[in-house]
């Protein structure tokens, strides 16, 4: 379970062989775990964030969204 990055307390991950969805972030914090699709970038699902919360995860989703994708097709890109 690669972490790609940690901001604002929040943990952006991969899951190990995940490559057969389209590309995609999971983002934790405290017990808390959301899924973004990255294109577009679009909530999948979340449990227990705050919608403001979820504003603020998708902002830095959509700004880091280039570099989610590098990550994903490193990692996972080869799994296909």
């Amino acid at each position: 379970m690669p972490t790609v990055l940690r901001v604002k307390g929040y943990r952006f991950f991969f899951y190990s062989r995940e490559g057969k969805e389209p590309p995609h972030i999971h983002v934790d914090q405290a017990e808390r775990y959301a899924k973004f699709w990255l294109y577009p970038v679009r909530l999948a699902m979340s449990v227990d964030f705050r919608s403001n919360e979820l504003t603020e995860i998708r902002q830095l989703v959509e700004e880091n969204e280039a570099f989610f994708k590098e990550k994903w097709d490193g990692y996972l890109g080869h799994q296909n």
